[in-house]
């Protein structure tokens, strides 16, 4: 048995794809990767039909505290508009960079269905976007899903209301129930039809409904028959980097976080807030919410715990709209065009750009700067620029933020 489900479990090795320019390890525990895999291989036309690449259904960072005695669980939407770096696409030629959804990262490293190069680039830019090393990672197949759930007998839900979703080809009542087959598939898939139809609110319930998982097999510990169908539909389904890839190094991994009790494990989701907020065009996507998401991930960086309760009081109050920054680009590299690149940038991103030009001469490092009376619109924009701090300026009150682009200019993010 032991030799049949090691042998389940798929390594993946990345080789140098993730290069050299990585943020620094956490200052104490590890961060997994955990990455939801879309694909159909093996279900016919019933979900996702006509569709040629690999996709990303979720995707989920778990911090294990370093004294093993809390652990984080944190989801990114989907639709979370971030900067997508350059990759490998799997044939050897590079991508462009550029803004999109934060899981079409996993399509571009998988355009040729290398499962690695699709975790690079997954790894890439999240890293990129939250300056958090990943330490490892796992790929959970769609397939694997309802293998795991049928061996347990099928998990309790208890939606509040009726559910009827004809993407997610369910039909539930309200209530406490079991689910499983194509029922649970189609519950942590359901979106348009429940709450607000957004991915934010099916992040909850895919939440919730790993909570409930994790409490069946736990019930299940002494079902042999159970355990067993339930680790074999497990295992067939994770792909891993080499470290992780067996039996002895999950179980480590299981061990290092079987003994936190319940209430020290927080399930966050990235702060955010609705894109067309920025730019009215955009009705499908989201933008993280900053500073709040930045102090998240700067926490994660330091090993600090972090709280339900304590994330929902850093994100009481949004930032100010972006149209709503008017922002002077100023190019101090000497790098000809860099402004007005920056600048088309930054006006993607919704700001209003009022000048773009050169700066009255070179500088050593990226400034941004704000004159009296405008520091929550400079607190804006820096939420875009990571690790930039701004300061106040003698400029007229009138006057636009200042951003003055230096050789150490961070990358824009979403």
């Amino acid at each position: 048995m032991y030799t049949h489900l090691n042998g389940n479990i798929k390594g993946a090795d990345l080789g140098n794809a993730l290069g050299d320019n990585r943020p620094r390890a956490a200052a104490g525990g590890q961060n997994i990767l955990v990455i939801g895999s879309d694909s159909r291989k093996g279900l016919g036309d019933a979900y996702g039909k006509n569709l040629t690449t690999m996709q990303s259904d979720t995707l989920m960072l778990l911090h294990t505290g370093g004294n093993g005695k809390w652990a984080t669980v944190l989801s990114f939407p989907r639709d979370s508009w971030v900067q997508i770096p350059v990759c490998d696409r799997g044939n050897g030629s590079p991508s462009t960079p550029h803004h999109f959804k934060i899981n079409e990262a996993f399509a571009i490293g998988g355009t040729t269905g290398d499962t690695a190069k699709a975790a690079a680039c997954t790894i890439k830019t999240v890293e990129a976007n939250t300056q958090v090393r990943i330490d490892h990672f796992l790929i959970v197949d769609f397939r694997g899903f309802t293998g795991m759930v049928d061996a347990l007998g099928g998990v309790q839900v208890c939606p509040q209301q009726a559910i009827h979703d004809k993407k997610a080809h369910l039909d539930l009542k309200a209530g406490c129930q079991i689910v499983k087959d194509d029922k649970a598939l189609g519950y942590v898939r359901a979106r348009y039809s429940i709450g607000d139809g957004s991915d934010i609110g099916r992040i909850g319930r895919q939440q919730e409904f790993m909570q409930s998982l994790a409490d069946r097999a736990k019930s299940k510990l002494y079902d042999p028959a159970a355990l067993y169908g339930f680790l074999n539909a497990a295992t067939k389904s994770l792909t891993t980097d080499p470290d992780l890839a067996g039996i002895k190094p999950l179980y480590s991994l299981a061990s290092s976080v079987k003994g936190i009790a319940t209430d020290r494990i927080a399930f966050l989701t990235v702060p955010n807030y609705p894109r067309q907020r920025d730019v009215p065009s955009d009705k499908a996507n989201v933008t993280w919410q900053q500073p709040a998401a930045g102090q998240l991930f700067t926490a994660l960086n330091h090993d600090q715990e972090t709280t339900k309760a304590g994330l929902e009081k850093i994100t009481a109050r949004l930032p100010v709209p972006a149209g709503s920054v008017r922002v002077t680009v100023l190019n101090g590299i000497g790098t000809q065009g860099a402004a007005l690149k920056v600048a088309d940038q930054l006006r993607a991103l919704g700001f209003q750009i009022v000048a773009a030009g050169n700066a009255p001469s070179l500088v050593d490092k990226t400034t941004l700067t704000y004159p009296q009376g405008q520091s929550e619109q400079a607190q804006a924009l820096a939420g875009h620029l990571p690790g930039l701090a701004p300061a106040p300026s003698a400029q007229a009150a009138t006057a636009a933020v200042r951003l003055t682009i230096g050789p150490d200019m961070p990358a824009i993010t979403g």
